[in-house]
């Protein structure tokens, strides 16, 4: 059991020494029953979520699958991925017993005890595939987030099941296995929508050639008003699936300047959104839009995301089928691991990132 500490933490490298060094994280200064949010937290007044910025009425598309290939259904997962970035699908083919089966193995995951966890932190991971971690990138960042994870980057079975945690690996590879049917969908009927018809294993393999699942852990907070689960930004994949617990507090930004919208918790639903690689990819049609979490006061929240992405060695730009139709290139041809380290390099800041591909 961690200390009880009197003074929470003015002294900066203790509070490091015991989140990241000790692999406490941030479910362990919860677990503290801290009465007030520690400094290194504090988000400047303009990264905290303003409660009269919220639409309230405002929903994301939520598309049901059932009947996927019906054209009606094709262009409502288009429309959404080029007006919105972000929709909600139910009936999807990933059963229900899938993601509830991987929602507890994050609580298993983050139920072990600290030493354990630590073993898969920066500093003792014996590979950067499998990684446990607190906030975003703490070395860039001037305001550290309200968030432990666990993000595993799948190479092969065999590797998965040498380096990945016990308590979550069958889960978390049953769970990428079967989204795999669901994502091939949504590419073909997203490819469809840029008049590219066929997807050739050159193709796939751009479009989905590597993948990561995070499991994210956001405890509840001391002041949460004050802080953030995680800050604004938008992902570097080519489509991110996502499994959240009946909590909330995903918000994604609307098409109003300065509106967010909440995305509602919907009982075996997939959160799917368009990353960077995406947009790039189809020369801006489609959008990759930012999102943000509020921490929560009274409640330990999870998600696990599976990021879809490129190979890091592809290059990425405007797909040729589209710039061979006349259309002029928004975004030059960058390699994909680059974009992704120019992403990892600095603190969340929103949309920024997509600048380093632009004309």
């Amino acid at each position: 059991m961690a200390p009880t500490l009197a003074v929470p933490f003015n002294d900066s490298s203790a509070l490091i020494d015991f989140v990241i060094n000790q692999g406490n994280g941030v479910k362990g200064l919860s677990e503290l029953g801290l009465k007030a949010l520690p400094k290194q937290y504090i988000q400047p007044l303009e990264e905290r979520m303003c409660m009269t910025n919220i639409v309230p009425q405002g929903s994301i598309p939520i598309i049901d699958m059932s009947n996927w290939e019906d054209p009606k259904v094709v262009k409502s997962i288009c429309d959404a991925a080029s007006e919105w970035g972000f929709f909600q699908i139910v009936n999807h083919d990933v059963p229900v017993e899938v993601l509830e089966n991987v929602k507890d193995a994050t609580y298993n995951f983050f139920r072990s005890p600290a030493e354990i966890k630590n073993k898969y932190s920066k500093e003792h991971s014996s590979s950067n595939n499998v990684r446990f971690g607190t906030s975003f990138t703490p070395q860039a960042e001037k305001a550290l987030e309200w968030k432990d994870y666990l993000s595993l980057f799948y190479v092969s079975e065999e590797e998965a099941s040498t380096l990945w945690p016990s308590t979550c690996r069958e889960q978390v590879l049953d769970y990428m296995k079967k989204s795999k049917v669901v994502i091939k969908q949504l590419l073909q009927v997203l490819m469809k929508g840029l008049n590219v018809n066929e997807i050739d294993e050159a193709k796939e393999s751009l479009l989905m050639g590597s993948m990561r699942t995070n499991l994210n852990y956001y405890p509840k907070c001391p002041n949460p008003e004050l802080t953030v689960g995680v800050g604004r930004h938008s992902d570097v994949s080519t489509l991110t699936i996502l499994l959240q617990d009946e909590i909330g507090g995903l918000f994604v930004r609307g098409n109003e300047g300065d509106d967010w919208i909440h995305v509602p918790p919907i009982k075996g639903s997939l959160v799917i959104n368009v990353g960077d690689a995406l947009q790039i990819m189809s020369n801006g049609r489609y959008r990759s839009v930012e999102h943000r979490v509020v921490a929560n006061g009274s409640k330990n929240r999870i998600s696990v995301p599976v990021f879809v992405n490129p190979r890091p060695a592809d290059m990425i730009g405007p797909l040729p089928e589209l710039v061979a139709n006349g259309e002029k290139p928004i975004y030059k041809q960058v390699l994909y691991s680059d974009y992704v380290k120019h992403f990892f390099r600095k603190a969340h800041d929103g949309k920024k990132t997509v600048e380093f591909a632009e004309l």
